[in-house]
């Protein structure tokens, strides 16, 4: 069973089919060839049960406003408070790429929306500064990834649906690692541009930064917004994500004027092809996750790999290895959806709080988006820089080895994450 189970996902994949063929035909094969008793009118069940959630309504939504913001000025008005603050010091625009980037995950909750939005403005400013291509194009994909840690996050939504954790206290313990990354990303941008002599800005006078924060005090109320509300009970991450689509609306449509309402078929036409994608995903991922778990190879995998009475640290370390290589090679909510029913039955037996292995799992999403060979961050910079591939990798290293340092450290200070439940 196991052995046909991933024989036909790996076939696949080899023919190249997308992603959701594997997820589906395996399990469908297995359950007709070995679970004879089965009515396969089950499988059709798993597959509307894997998109039943209420939870999941909060996606499309998160999306749709993201999609509106970067239609608009929200990034740019985000963009110049920063800079108007942190340009002038070494590295200043870099820092001000991070802090957008995290300002903007904030409200997208998407690293790929993140790095269309941030990284067409911020791209030419850098590069004019003296930042080779590497090094920019690095640096902007890899601050996207901050907005997998800062709620809301999609990937944060989707190993709640899949483990029926709190999502509002995933988005909750998301932002200390989410503030520790930006930190670790702004003092290596120092030293780097302290090292290759990158020239600083002119230093913004208070009159200017107190008008970059009038244009932009408005768009700081999304995550003020979406934090405050769902860490006060007002309401839930679903309701937050309702309210962050009117905001947007009223934003953009109405305040700004920088959309159109012929342009919100466009928007929504676009946030409808992705919003199918992920929930064709989570279809699938149910219908697999299923038949993985009626074949018992959670059990057997979790025995093999971690002997009979592994310790926190050890699960911890596998979880993270695990999801780190998994997100090298597929997208990150495939193997949030696959892997999690896995180990978060071990991971409960050993005493491991449930959010806390729901950040070290999103944090290892973060970093296979910007892992080669299949990040993709990577192909969205190839497409909106026009760069090749190997010119996107190159200035990745130092952020790989950050983001490792950062998953140990998080590993050994749970605290880290869960300080603010």
């Amino acid at each position: 069973m196991v052995v046909m189970l991933l024989f036909l996902m790996f076939f696949f994949l080899v023919l190249n089919f997308p992603m959701v063929i594997p997820m589906v035909a395996a399990p469908l094969a297995v359950v007709y060839n070995y679970i004879l008793n089965m009515d396969m009118a089950m499988t059709c069940q798993q597959l509307i049960a894997g998109v039943s959630s209420t939870v999941l309504l909060s996606v499309p939504m998160f999306i749709l406003a993201a999609d509106i913001m970067c239609a608009g000025q929200t990034t740019k008005r985000l963009l110049d408070l920063v800079e108007t603050f942190v340009g002038h010091i070494h590295g200043g625009m870099a820092i001000t790429t991070a802090a957008t980037c995290t300002i903007f995950g904030a409200i997208s909750g998407s690293t790929q929306a993140t790095v269309v939005a941030v990284g067409k403005p911020m791209r030419g400013r850098l590069l004019q500064l003296g930042y080779n291509d590497g090094a920019s194009s690095a640096l902007i994909i890899s601050s996207a990834i901050i907005a997998l840690l800062i709620p809301p996050s999609i990937s944060m939504i989707m190993y709640a649906v899949v483990t029926g954790s709190s999502v509002g206290d995933l988005f909750i313990a998301g932002v200390g690692p989410g503030i520790f990354m930006f930190i670790c990303f702004s003092i290596y941008s120092f030293f780097y541009a302290k090292y290759v002599n990158i020239p600083k800005l002119k230093k913004a006078t208070w009159p200017e930064r107190l008008a970059a924060l009038k244009k932009a005090i408005l768009p700081l109320g999304f995550p003020v917004i979406i934090f405050a509300g769902i860490y006060s009970g007002m309401f839930s991450p679903t309701e937050a994500a309702a309210i962050a689509v009117l905001y947007a609306l009223i934003l953009e449509l109405i305040i700004y004027r920088s959309i159109k309402i012929t342009d919100l078929y466009r928007i929504s036409l676009s946030t409808a092809v992705v919003t199918c994608a992920v929930f064709i995903l989570v279809a699938g991922g149910q219908l697999f996750s299923w038949v993985i778990s009626y074949a018992q190879i959670p059990q057997m995998l979790t025995s093999v790999i971690l002997g009979s009475d592994p310790s926190a640290i050890r699960i911890l370390v596998t979880v993270t290895v695990f999801f780190f290589i998994g997100c090298m090679f597929v997208d990150s909510l495939v193997v949030i959806i696959i892997l999690s029913p896995i180990f978060y039955p071990v991971a409960m037996q050993a005493g491991i709080d449930p959010i806390h292995l729901g950040i070290v799992i999103t944090l290892q999403a973060a970093v296979g988006s910007i892992s080669p060979p299949f990040g993709c961050n990577i192909f969205t910079a190839c497409a909106i820089f026009n760069k090749p591939y190997i010119e996107i990798v190159k200035g990745l290293p130092p952020y790989i080895i950050m983001c490792i340092i950062i998953s140990a450290v998080v590993i050994i200070f749970p605290q880290l994450s869960l300080f603010l439940l």
